[in-house]
């Protein structure tokens, strides 16, 4: 389970790792920079595609084209090149910017922003018509997101308080309810950050400042633990033609010296644990 650096672009905050299964590619985002990146395991090729305003998160749409959650509230669809505007910004969250996202079954998009100055966070979900529901507020650190296999849970980090939480989940309407705590993360084990949810219901979590991923079963115990060369690992997916392969972003690559010398960079583990294909968003198809 040793991690192989697949690409480094000394990301700054190397992000939400994403697996497209039109394109067999994985692809991932440099928030602070606008960069985003793919890689392409059959042909072991990987390059940068596109550059532009902050990009905190993405999804890939039922036509194969990318949704992309940027700064402002602002939400654009990234097709053949060329961006198409779907919101161009969201009262009071002129000075903020999108974090993590998720598509749910249904195709909506549950979107975080990040605090700014004395306003904090909040959760969004952006449905198949393009309207925008604000579901959550005093977010510190709005982050990872995933759902258990039945599809009436679904799972949300906020990592300033270092928590990861339970929600009921309404598949047909969206709404969530009956916040829980799943997990409470120790200030010496990192902060909780990116997520996702493996074939067999156990959760994969992130550790910004913390040096690893680690793997909780369905009760929140942390059953396996993947160190890396990295401070600032950022984010989690499963990809490859059989989901069998863990994509890892990391940041902090513009100051590898104290970051780690895999810092800002894109890593693969093969830990024998299936994924699951995550959902496409469907806004406006």
């Amino acid at each position: 389970m040793q991690p192989e650096l697949i690409a480094d672009y000394q990301c700054v905050c190397g992000e939400g790792p994403l697996w497209h299964p039109m394109e067999q590619r994985v692809y991932w985002v440099d928030i602070e920079t606008g960069r985003m990146f793919r890689y392409d395991p059959k042909t072991n090729t990987h390059e940068q595609f596109f550059s532009g305003h902050t990009v905190g998160g993405f999804t890939i749409q039922a036509d194969g084209s990318l949704l992309l959650f940027m700064d402002r509230g602002s939400v654009k669809i990234l097709r053949d090149g060329k961006l198409e505007t779907v919101i161009d910004a969201i009262k009071g969250e002129e000075k903020s910017r999108f974090n993590d996202v998720i598509a749910d079954p249904e195709g909506r998009v549950f979107c975080g922003t990040m605090p700014a100055g004395d306003q904090l966070g909040s959760l969004y979900r952006l449905d198949t018509d393009g309207s925008i529901h604000h579901i959550l507020g005093g977010i510190g650190c709005s982050n990872g997101m995933g759902f258990t296999l039945d599809m009436k849970t679904m799972y949300y980090t906020d990592s300033e308080p270092r928590e990861i939480y339970m929600f009921d989940y309404k598949r047909k309407s969206g709404e969530i309810s009956n916040k829980r705590l799943f997990a409470a993360v120790s200030p010496e084990d990192g902060i909780p950050d990116g997520m996702t949810v493996d074939a067999e219901g156990y959760v994969w979590s992130a550790r910004w400042d913390g040096n690893c991923l680690v793997r909780y079963n369905p009760k929140g115990e942390i059953v396996l633990r993947i160190e890396f060369p990295a401070k600032k690992v950022s984010s989690v997916i499963f990809g490859g033609p059989a989901y069998e392969d863990i994509y890892v972003t990391t940041a902090g690559g513009d100051n590898k010296k104290e970051e780690g010398h895999g810092a800002g960079a894109l890593f693969r583990v093969r830990a024998g644990i299936k994924g699951r294909p995550e959902f496409f968003s469907r806004i406006g198809l």
